[in-house]
């Protein structure tokens, strides 16, 4: 895809309303939808975001990044910041001001979530990306990204089972895995 095509996918997902139930997001050009998510999810991103310190960092459901290196609009299932460090308004967040984005996999998102938002986390610099999997019942811990575009990536992965904890060190804290559900009746794969 050409600067000139992806600028103007960029330009047209800026008026863009998906249909009701749906909810859209810019990945390197090209625009993704999805339905709404199961409660196994939400009730992972509450105990995730309830465990981090709410006095210093901003915890921020289905907030927008502005990933600047790539022609991608991130949606993550919660955002981590300082609590001092966001503008005062805008739709998208600069991926520089955020500290941690977590995704927790659907059974439609497994190859987005450990593939290319993988890639767009790490080329935006966010410095943790946290992917929680309902599926295989498992956290991924990726941290020092490097490179830029495609071929971005993060140099330290840690896979953690759910019911053992999670050190989070920018937080200072052990994120208790032992409340995540699980979804039920779900096909395994084989990522990260």
């Amino acid at each position: 895809m050409t600067a000139v095509d992806e600028r103007g996918v960029a330009k047209f997902f800026d008026g863009f309303e998906p249909p009701e139930g749906l909810t859209a997001e810019l990945l390197r050009g090209e625009i993704v939808m999805m339905a709404g998510p199961d409660l196994v999810h939400n009730l992972i991103v509450e105990e995730v975001q309830d465990q981090i310190p709410r006095a210093r960092w901003a915890r921020l459901q289905t907030q927008d990044i502005d990933i600047v290196s790539e022609s991608s609009e991130p949606i993550p299932d919660l955002v981590v910041l300082e609590r001092e460090a966001h503008p005062e308004s805008g739709r998208l967040l600069p991926s520089s001001l955020v500290t941690m984005v977590v995704e927790v996999v659907s059974r439609t998102s497994v190859d987005r979530d450990y593939g290319v938002k993988r890639s767009i986390y790490a080329a935006g610099q966010v410095p943790v990306y946290l992917v929680i999997d309902p599926i295989m019942a498992h956290c991924v811990l990726l941290t020092l990204p490097v490179g830029t575009g495609e071929e971005a990536d993060y140099r330290a992965q840690q896979i953690t089972k759910f019911g053992e904890p999670l050190a989070l060190e920018p937080f200072g804290i052990e994120l208790d895995t032992s409340g995540f559900g699980t979804y039920k009746g779900a096909r395994p794969h084989r990522r990260p």
